[in-house]
């Protein structure tokens, strides 16, 4: 059993780099699970200023000054944060209160269509089974109604601490978008000067969370903003609650826009019943669900995430358990984090015990 360890760690862990990198990996995860919670506002001012520095680069490709490229960029930034902090959530909240007093009604609504299921399907479906199903459902709505009001009431506290937020995340934002070469080179300066393993897959993540993170926010706003067009132009009730569900439905894929259909289905019929409304609202609904998938989506990422759809479920599994919002949005780029070390690792560490090559024992 010995040998085969020391055999082990002479094959992945015998250089500094792999020891290095190791040590990275389970203390960045540690410190998220210990102390993720305190780190919160510093963690999302990275992500935001990461965000925006893709605008500002892309300025300067352009020919604009850096500090006029990040001066742009974060004025756009702190347009878009205080119109979401100011605007957006406080009127889906109050959409999402309403919603939560309309349940009772809309049950009412489908008991009656429920009620003449056993009349005509006795085979199939009981009333004690239809009693059932309407009792759960406005046992539910109850307690949905109960979490929203606790929350209410919870968070009084707790708007000290978000508006401590929404003054810190903006100058974090600032600070990192301004001195972002002086802090990268603070952080390198703890690394070894020969790193080419880490560099090799620092390029790959770079690269990957650029393509996605940028590309996946980018659809998220588009497909958000067409959603709420649509849903006002068609005055659907709720539209900014659903058209903000459509937006984010876009970060899980397969499954995502499938989930985000139930309520929005589910709200137009309430409304509308079916009627010419109704299947205005699907057909549009559908369309720009296809123009998403098939347009949008080509447009936007430059370059294919090559994983399999099992590995990419089994990750938003994995890191959305973990994260939560952020685990799942970056859920892709962290699996394929996790195999370029995989096959970067071997590369560099490709040499048996025995002093000769894996390459040259292939061959």
């Amino acid at each position: 059993m010995l040998e085969v360890f020391k055999k082990w760690y002479h094959r992945y862990l015998a250089e500094e780099e792999a020891v290095l990198l190791l040590v990275l990996l389970v203390g960045s995860v540690l410190l998220l699970i210990t102390i993720g919670d305190i780190l919160a506002p510093l963690l999302a001012s990275v992500v935001l200023a990461y965000l925006m520095q893709g605008l500002s680069g892309q300025l300067e490709r352009h020919g604009v000054p850096s500090w006029l490229g990040v001066s742009l960029a974060y004025l756009v930034f702190v347009g878009v944060f205080f119109g979401v902090t100011l605007g957006l959530l406080p009127l889906v909240w109050r959409q999402l209160v309403a919603l939560a007093s309309d349940l009772p009604r809309y049950i009412d609504q489908g008991k009656q269509l429920l009620v003449v299921l056993p009349d005509r399907y006795p085979g199939i479906v009981s009333r004690e089974q239809i009693g059932t199903l309407v009792a759960a459902a406005q046992a539910e709505a109850a307690s949905v109604g109960q979490v929203l009001v606790t929350r209410s009431i919870a968070s009084l506290p707790g708007l000290l601490s978000v508006m401590v937020y929404m003054i810190l995340i903006p100058i974090l934002v600032f600070f990192f978008l301004r001195d972002r070469e002086l802090i990268l080179n603070w952080l390198s300066s703890f690394l070894p000067e020969e790193r080419p393993l880490l560099r090799r897959i620092w390029g790959e993540m770079n690269q990957q969370f650029a393509n996605y993170s940028r590309g996946k926010v980018l659809e998220i706003i588009i497909v958000g903003g067409v959603s709420y067009f649509c849903f006002v132009w068609l005055e659907l009730r709720y539209a900014a609650l659903l058209a903000l569900l459509v937006g984010l439905s876009v970060i899980i894929p397969y499954i995502g826009a499938a989930l985000v259909t139930i309520p929005v289905v589910m709200v137009s019929f309430f409304q509308w019943g079916f009627t010419n409304e109704f299947y205005v609202l699907c057909i549009v609904y559908l369309v720009v669900q296809a123009l998403d998938g098939n347009v949008l989506v080509p447009l936007l990422f430059s370059e294919a995430v090559n994983l399999h759809p099992v590995a990419i479920i089994l990750a938003i599994l994995f890191f959305g358990g973990i994260w939560g919002l952020w685990g799942v949005f970056f859920a892709i780029p962290l699996a394929t984090l996790i195999k370029a070390i995989i096959y970067a690792w071997p590369s560099r560490v490709g040499e048996s015990p025995t002093g000769t090559s894996a390459q040259d024992t292939v061959e």
